[in-house]
């Protein structure tokens, strides 16, 4: 039962157009349309996209499956017919790595279509959005929150060592105390930290957090030298 994921409904490639009935040919319109709609709800998870492109992209396996019928199933012939097609929606229109893999997810299931082998395209399509569903919701690829400067200005006389562990800990993913310094006169004590936020947006209520430990004195955050050099 397996096996026949992998055979084509026309029989043999190489008598394609000879062997396509109208009931095959509409069976394989369907699986591309409604794959095709798989692929535009792939790529419009958790991305910025325009209905232009969407609606586009639904009907690229269709397009893509009548372009390999009528080239009589020469997939090199088709593969080059299409990449023209492509080369002109990206000459003038720059687009995002998403874009032209979603793109290239449509044209593979127009292919697998439009040589019939429609099992082969459902577990592909199947494949790659769980894939994509996989990555998107895990941290892989997530960037890192940029390195920041903290300093903490406390009393003289408190015993800093460990005060402010436990807050730092809960909202900073990397932290390090690299300098102490005197300040106003030798009367305060400024730490100095360099840190990297678990979450962006968490900064004021860290600070608010810390303002209750150092007597409300002066605290300022700011990202380091090196991320600035990066911007």
């Amino acid at each position: 039962m397996f096996d026949a994921t992998f055979s084509s409904v026309f029989g043999t490639a190489d008598s394609l157009v000879g062997a396509v009935s109208a009931t095959d040919f509409l069976l394989c319109c369907g699986f591309s349309v409604a794959l095709g709609a798989i692929c535009a709800a792939v790529y419009m998870f958790r991305h910025n996209y325009t209905k232009n492109f969407v609606v586009t992209l639904a009907l690229l396996p269709l397009i893509v499956q009548m372009v390999i019928t009528l080239v009589n199933g020469n997939l090199g012939a088709g593969i080059a017919v299409m990449g023209v097609f492509n080369l002109v929606r990206f000459r003038s229109i720059p687009g995002s790595a998403k874009d032209i893999g979603s793109v290239f997810l449509a044209m593979a299931v127009g292919l697998a279509t439009g040589m019939g082998f429609l099992g082969l395209a459902v577990l592909f399509t199947a494949v790659v959005a769980l894939v994509n569903l996989l990555f998107v919701l895990t941290p892989f690829g997530r960037p890192r929150e940029p390195g920041k400067m903290l300093r903490i200005t406390i009393p003289e006389d408190l015993e800093y060592d460990g005060v402010f562990d436990a807050v730092l800990g809960r909202y900073a993913a990397e932290l390090e105390l690299v300098e102490v310094t005197t300040t106003n006169m030798g009367s305060l004590f400024q730490l100095t930290y360099q840190l990297r936020m678990r979450e962006p947006g968490l900064e004021k209520a860290m600070i608010d957090e810390l303002r209750c430990l150092n007597g409300n004195l002066k605290i300022s955050l700011g990202m380091t030298p090196q991320a600035r050099e990066t911007l």
